[in-house]
C-alpha cells in the first residue's frame, strides 16, 4: 500500500459494542492493562523471524526489565491503595484491587511466554555457535578453567550468610538476586540454611575457553553451586533455590523540604528497602526455604511467582555480543546534517540562515553537543541556560555547561530530581555544576520539569541575539542513539523570548503573562490542544476537511480522549501513532467511528510527541497546523509536569514532520500494529511479508530530512505526500 493509498483509505468501517456508555467509564481501555499490551508487543519482537537473532534477545531482556519496572512503580501503588482500603475507581471504572487481579494474571502469562521464548531462542543461538550452559554441562577442563575464575573474579566479593538464630535474615535490595541454600554438615548431618547475595556488581554470565571459535556462558549462579565447599567446606547442597526481590520504589518527598538535594537524598535510601512488592523464587525450592525467605520477605499469595526457568530475564542483554555482527541489526551512522557541514560545522550560522529541525537518530545528536560545547567556547556568548531531566553518567552536555561557567559565562542549569531512577545520578550533576560556578535551580517541589530547552544568548553586532533548541527527547547522548526524537534549532526572537520566560518561570515562580509561540503546561497547553481539536470539528460540521494526525508515547488523559471522541463524532479523520499506553478505544460506532489507531514497535523507540491539524485544508497541506511537543497527552504531563508545545511555521519544517515523519510512520506496515476496538492490538501484516513491506525506520535511515539540507537542497529528498505517490 502506497502511502497515498493509505491516506484516501476510508477508516475501517465503526464496530456497535452496546456495552459501551458514551459517558460512562466504559469508554476508557484500562492504563495498565494498555501498559501491559504494550510490553507483549515488545516481547513478540523477540519472535520476530525478520529481527536479527541478538536483537531478539535484547527484545526479550527489555520485556523483563519493563515489566519489572511497572511493577516497582505502577503496581506497588495501586498495592499501597488496596491496602489502605481505597475503592476510587480509574477512569475506565476498576478498582485498585479489580485492577491488580487483572495485572497480576496478566503478568504471570506474560513471564511464562518469556521463558517460553527463551527456550525458542536458545536453540536458536545454539545453532549459531553461542550456548548458555548448566553445570552439569561442564567438562573436566571447564571445571579447572572456573576454578581460576572463581577464586580471582567471584569469591572476594560473596558473602555467605548463615540463617538461624545467632543470624537473622540479611536485607535483600531492591532488584536484589539470591541463591538460598539448604546444607549438611557431613561429620554429623548438622542442618544449616543460608543465603548468597549475588553481587550486581559482577556480571551474570561467566564466558568460557572455546577451540572452534563458538561462545559458552555459564549464569553466575552455576558457578558459585559448583563450588560451594569453597564457600561452606564440610557442608553438602541438599536443597537450593534462586530468587528475585522487587521493591516499592516510588519516592515520597516533604512538600515543604528545606533542602530539596538532601530529602532526596533521603528519599533514595529508603527506596532501597522499600516493601516487597513480588518475589520471584525458583520453581521445585525445598519447601522449609520457601517458607523462610517468605516469611523473612512478607510477601505471599500473588505477590510469589515460582518460575520455571531462568530468573532475571533482563541480564541477558550482556548476551548481545558486539564481536557477532551477523546477529545483530546492520550497522548505521547517523548522518551531519548538509547545512552544518556547508557551514563549517558553525552551528549559529547554519541556525541562522533558517530553522533547523533534526530527526534523531538519523541525524546525530552530536550536533544539540557541539551546539552547546560551541557556546561554551565562543567569547560573543554570554549566558546559556539549560533544562536537564536525564542525562548519562559523563555528560557531554554538563562538560559544556562546567566549561562555559569556568569560562566566565553566565550558566543556569535547571536539574530534574524528581526523573525517576536517575536522582542520585541527578544529585551528583547538580553538585558538579555548581563547583563550576553555574547557577542550579531546581524547579518546582511538585511538578516535574520534563521540557527540554536549551537557550544560548549571543552577542552579534551590538545586540543580543537568543540561539534556541527545543526537543522532544532527554539531553542523553546514549540514549539517543535508539530513540527517535526531534531537536529544533531557531534563532526565532518570539521562541527566544518565550524560552526565557520559560526558565524565569522555573527558576523564579514568575508565571508568564503572555507566550508568543509557545505553550506550556501545566498552564496552557491542554487548554490550547483542545481547543484546536475542537477547532477540527468545527471544520467537520461546516463541511471543509477535518483531519487531525498525532504521534506519542502514551494517549491517557480523560479530556484530551473526549476532545478526540467528539472529534471523530463530528466527522474529523482523526489517525494516532501511539507506541505504549492508549486509553482510548477507536472504531466503535457511536463513540470513535472515525479513529484509527496503531503503535510502531522497531527497532528503534518511537519516543517524538507530535500533533497536526488540518486548519481546514486536510493533511497534508500547507495551510496545516504542526506542533512537537515534549508531553505525552496524560494526567501527569498536562497537569503536573512543565512541558513544552512548539508551533513549526518555517516551511521546510513543517514539510518534513508532515510529508516525511508523520507519512511516513502513518504508512510503516512492517513494524506496525492497529488497536482494535476492545484495546487489542494486532499485526498489520503477516511476519513472512514483513521483510519487504515498508518500514519507515529503514526509510527515514536511508533517506535525509529536509530542513537540514544545505545549498544541495531539497529537491531529492523524498517526500511521502499524496500528490508524488500519484505521480
Amino acid at each position: 500500500m502506497t502511502e497515498a493509498d493509505f491516506l484516501n483509505t476510508p477508516v475501517p468501517p465503526p464496530v456497535t459494542m452496546p456495552e459501551i456508555d458514551r459517558d460512562g467509564p466504559s469508554r476508557f481501555f484500562n492504563r495498565e492493562m494498555s501498559w501491559l499490551g504494550f510490553n507483549w508487543r515488545v516481547l513478540e519482537e523477540a519472535e520476530n523471524p525478520a529481527v536479527p537473532l541478538l536483537e531478539r534477545l535484547r527484545f526479550l531482556s527489555i520485556s523483563a526489565t519493563n515489566l519489572d519496572e511497572f511493577y516497582t512503580v505502577r503496581v506497588a501503588g495501586l498495592r499501597e491503595l488496596a491496602k489502605a482500603g481505597s475503592t476510587n475507581a480509574s477512569d475506565d471504572g476498576l478498582t485498585p484491587v479489580e485492577q491488580l487481579v487483572r495485572i497480576n494474571a496478566n503478568a504471570r502469562k506474560l513471564m511464562q511466554h518469556q521463558q517460553f521464548v527463551l527456550g525458542t531462542l536458545r536453540k536458536l543461538m545454539t545453532e549459531a555457535g553461542i550456548s548458555i550452559l548448566t553445570r552439569e554441562d561442564l567438562c573436566d577442563d571447564d571445571l579447572d578453567y572456573l576454578g581460576d575464575i572463581f577464586l580471582t573474579r567471584v569469591f572476594p566479593v560473596l558473602s555467605p550468610l548463615a540463617i538461624d538464630p545467632a543470624h537473622p535474615f540479611p536485607f535483600i535490595p531492591n532488584l536484589g538476586f539470591s541463591l538460598a541454600l539448604q546444607l549438611e554438615r557431613k561429620r554429623d548431618r548438622r542442618a544449616l540454611q543460608a543465603l548468597l547475595p549475588i553481587p550486581h556488581q559482577i556480571d551474570r554470565f561467566v564466558g568460557l575457553p572455546t577451540k572452534d571459535g563458538s561462545q559458552r556462558f555459564l549464569p553466575l549462579e552455576e558457578l558459585v553451586l559448583v563450588h560451594l565447599e569453597r564457600l561452606f567446606p564440610g557442608y553438602r547442597a541438599t536443597g537450593a533455590c534462586t530468587f528475585r526481590v522487587l521493591r516499592d520504589s516510588d519516592l515520597e518527598v516533604e512538600e515543604e523540604a528545606e533542602d530539596l538535594v538532601r530529602e532526596f537524598e533521603t528519599a533514595l535510601k529508603r527506596r532501597r528497602r522499600g516493601e516487597v512488592v513480588r518475589l520471584k523464587i525458583s520453581s521445585g525450592a525445598p519447601d522449609n526455604l520457601k517458607a523462610v525467605i517468605k516469611r523473612a520477605l512478607r510477601v505471599s499469595g500473588d505477590d510469589v511467582i515460582e518460575v520455571d526457568g531462568l530468573i532475571g530475564i533482563s541480564a541477558l542483554s550482556e548476551l548481545v555480543l558486539d564481536n557477532r555482527p551477523d546477529l545483530l541489526w546492520p550497522r548505521f551512522t547517523p548522518r551531519v546534517p548538509e547545512r552544518v557541514q556547508d557551514h563549517d560545522g558553525d552551528m549559529f550560522a547554519a541556525i541562522r540562515q533558517k530553522d533547523m529541525l533534526l530527526h534523531h537518530p538519523y541525524e546525530t545528536f552530536d550536533m544539540v553537543v557541539r551546539f552547546l560545547q560551541q557556546a561554551a567556547r565562543d567569547p560573543d556568548v554570554v549566558a546559556i541556560k539549560q533544562t536537564l531531566y536525564r542525562t548519562s553518567k559523563n555528560s557531554p552536555i554538563v562538560e559544556a555547561l562546567c566549561e562555559a561557567a569556568e569560562e566566565g559565562k553566565s550558566v543556569t542549569a535547571l536539574v530534574e530530581l524528581k526523573a525517576r531512577f536517575d536522582e542520585a545520578a541527578n544529585i551528583q550533576q547538580s553538585r558538579r555544576l555548581e563547583r563550576s560556578g553555574a547557577h542550579v535551580v531546581y524547579g518546582f517541589v511538585d511538578w516535574k520539569t520534563h521540557a527540554k530547552i536549551s537557550s544560548v544568548v549571543r552577542r552579534e553586532k551590538g545586540e543580543l541575539v537568543t540561539y534556541s533548541h527545543f526537543g522532544t527527547g532527554n539531553y542523553h547522548p546514549i540514549t539517543a542513539r535508539i530513540y527517535t526524537d526531534l531537536s529544533f534549532f531557531t534563532c526565532d526572537a518570539g521562541l527566544g523570548r518565550d524560552a526565557t520566560r520559560v526558565f524565569n518561570y522555573l527558576s523564579g515562580y514568575a508565571q508568564p503573562e503572555m507566550l508568543e509561540n509557545l505553550s506550556i503546561s501545566p498552564l496552557s497547553m491542554k487548554k490550547d490542544m483542545i481547543r484546536m481539536i475542537d477547532a477540527e470539528a468545527d471544520h467537520a460540521r461546516a463541511g471543509r476537511p477535518a483531519q487531525i494526525w498525532a504521534k506519542m508515547n502514551s494517549l491517557i488523559e480523560s479530556d484530551m480522549i473526549d476532545a478526540l471522541y467528539r472529534a471523530g463524532q463530528a466527522g474529523v479523520k482523526i489517525d494516532l501513532v501511539i507506541r505504549g499506553i492508549c486509553g482510548l478505544q477507536p472504531g466503535i460506532a457511536g463513540l470513535s467511528p472515525n479513529i484509527r489507531v496503531k503503535s510502531i514497535v522497531g527497532r528503534f523507540l518511537e519516543h517524538s510527541r507530535i500533533v497536526c491539524y488540518g486548519n481546514g485544508h486536510g493533511l497534508p497541506s500547507d495551510g496545516a497546523r504542526v506542533f512537537f511537543s515534549s508531553a505525552d497527552w496524560m494526567g501527569r504531563n498536562l497537569n503536573r509536569r512543565v512541558e513544552t508545545l512548539v508551533e513549526c511555521t518555517t516551511p521546510t519544517v513543517k514539510d518534513q514532520i508532515v510529508s516525511q515523519i508523520m507519512a511516513a510512520n502513518l504508512r510503516d506496515e512492517a513494524q506496525s500494529w492497529v488497536m482494535q476496538p476492545d484495546g487489542s492490538f494486532r499485526r498489520g501484516i503477516t511476519l513472512e511479508d514483513g521483510q519487504n513491506a515498508f518500514n519507515c525506520h529503514r526509510f527515514f535511515m536511508e533517506n535525509p530530512s529536509l530542513s537540514g539540507r544545505g545549498s544541495a537542497g531539497a529537491a531529492d529528498v523524498p517526500k511521502l505526500t499524496r500528490e508524488m505517490q500519484a505521480g
